[in-house]
């Protein structure tokens, strides 16, 4: 009988732990595409400031990663998730949820429009950079909380 106890024990854990993993999945997978685009805004600055030489296949990779992220990120804000350990969301984004998501589809927009017409050199991709980031910085500016 006391065996039957723990077991139960164990498995009300086990899936009291799984809801709690579920619900902070958007906030893990909002995250990751931070970080990708974030990557990615790394390596075109450094070939930008000239700390990296300008190479078109990691240029062209940096932009694709950042068009891909920033298609997906407004996914991951359903209402459920406004809350989180160590969230950078701003509760502005589930209030100006169309804005947000246009935020981010412009940002998306312009790394493709990019794509199409390739930064062809250091230069190129400095002013790609100053389009890029002020997009970033604005969203920025109003749907991120620092903490």
């Amino acid at each position: 009988m006391k065996k039957q106890f723990l077991i139960a024990g164990a498995l009300s854990l086990c899936l009291s732990a799984g809801t709690v993993i579920a619900q902070d999945a958007p906030q893990m997978l909002r995250q990751d595409d931070m970080k990708a685009i974030g990557q990615a805004m790394g390596q075109l600055g450094a070939i930008a400031k000239g700390q990296k030489a300008y190479d078109p296949v990691v240029v062209e990779g940096a932009l694709s990663s950042i068009a891909t992220h920033a298609t997906d990120f407004p996914t991951h804000f359903p209402e459920d998730s406004k809350t989180g350990n160590d969230s950078e969301a701003s509760p502005a984004i589930w209030e100006n949820m169309d804005d947000f998501t246009a935020r981010s589809e412009k940002l998306a927009s312009d790394a493709n429009a990019l794509l199409a017409d390739l930064p062809a050199d250091q230069a190129a991709v400095g002013q790609a950079m100053r389009t890029l980031g002020a997009n970033c910085g604005a969203c920025h500016e109003i749907y991120r909380v620092k903490n």
